[in-house]
């Protein structure tokens, strides 16, 4: 038996070592937040936490992730309270279509871990590798420095 731990929860697997680590997430277990697009990593969406670095899981082998410590978008909130970065995007309106949206907070949470005041091009650079169809990138631009704003506070 293989085990993943996702969301500081353990779950147990009989991996062939074929299987995405996207597969088991939507597929076993239900986490859809993980998004499934373009299955090239070419758009961000299927982004995930491993080991503190933003992955795409849809390239990822989940075999590869056994004894590595994994978080998607649903494991950011606590009880039924959203992740600051999570409300950010809400607050400044950076949900549009929603598609994307997992994937930006994922790669902004990334961000921010290492980075917690960054420039307005760090933040660029950041969200490199995830596109928004909807063009929505004024206002996710806006909730990353909101969301730095309220974490760097909550850090004072």
């Amino acid at each position: 038996m293989d085990i993943l731990n996702i969301n500081n929860k353990d779950y147990e697997f009989s991996l062939t070592g074929y299987e995405t680590l996207l597969e088991v997430l939507r597929d076993e277990l239900g986490f859809t937040g993980t998004k499934t697009a373009c299955s090239e990593a070419e758009c961000g969406a299927c982004s995930v936490i491993i080991n503190g670095n933003s992955v795409l899981s849809c390239i990822t082998l989940a075999k590869d992730c056994v004894g590595k410590k994994i978080t998607t978008i649903e494991g950011l909130a606590k009880d039924d309270e959203l992740h600051p970065i999570q409300q950010a995007f809400l607050d400044q309106g950076a949900v549009q279509c929603g598609f994307c949206i997992p994937g930006m907070i994922i790669a902004t949470k990334t961000l921010l871990d290492k980075n917690p005041k960054p420039t307005e091009e760090e933040i660029q650079i950041g969200l490199d590798g995830n596109i928004c169809r909807c063009a929505g990138y004024p206002q996710i631009m806006k909730a990353v420095k909101h969301a730095s704003k309220i974490i760097n506070k909550d850090n004072d």
